[in-house]
């Protein structure tokens, strides 16, 4: 089920995120993919559908935007953007390991799309949100040149919302048990 679209957006109260969603189902044929409180008492809501459906609902939620802390619409995702996000991500072996942490869902969300359109690499997950007090990651591998440029060409993307990354360029196979 991919669509040609998905936004995130995220609120920095419940009840605000809740009538946006509301909102934006309501103003275009959109799928909610998720919907849902996110730490610290966050609302994140990811929107599936056309390119113009999709920004329409944005639009219709833009009315809670004094709430609103980050939104995002991406309009081709790369095919493995939804399962990096929900660990279904099929990856093979472990090789160079790229990290890239951002303060909120939707430079996340847009940084993991710009890495593997840039790169030959493989997402092997995007935590949005969940149990990070609202910040996100991104894991992907690939060979340690492809993993640089991916994570250099994420970090441009993430408009001021980065906070950490790193290349580990032969991880540990004891710690590879732990993030594929």
């Amino acid at each position: 089920m991919m669509n040609k679209s998905i936004a995130v957006a995220e609120w920095s109260t419940v009840s605000s995120g809740i009538q946006a969603a509301d909102a934006m189902v309501k103003a275009a044929a959109v799928e909610i993919v998720e919907a849902q409180t996110v730490c610290p008492g966050k609302y994140l809501v990811i929107i599936a559908g056309e390119l113009s459906a999709v920004t329409a609902a944005l639009a219709a939620a833009i009315r809670f935007g004094e709430t609103m802390i980050s939104s995002f619409v991406l309009g081709n995702p790369h095919e493995s953007v939804l399962p990096a996000m929900y660990g279904v991500a099929r990856t093979g072996p472990l090789r160079a390991l790229g990290v890239l942490e951002t303060y909120d869902a939707a430079s996340a969300l847009a940084a993991a799309d710009v890495a593997v359109k840039t790169a030959v690499v493989e997402l092997i997950e995007l935590r949005i949100a969940k149990g990070m007090c609202g910040k996100s990651y991104l894991l992907l591998t690939g060979e340690v040149a492809a993993v640089e440029a991916a994570i250099a060409a994420a970090r441009e993307q993430t408009s001021g919302m980065y906070l950490d990354s790193c290349v580990i360029a032969r991880p540990s196979a004891r710690l590879a048990q732990y993030v594929m």
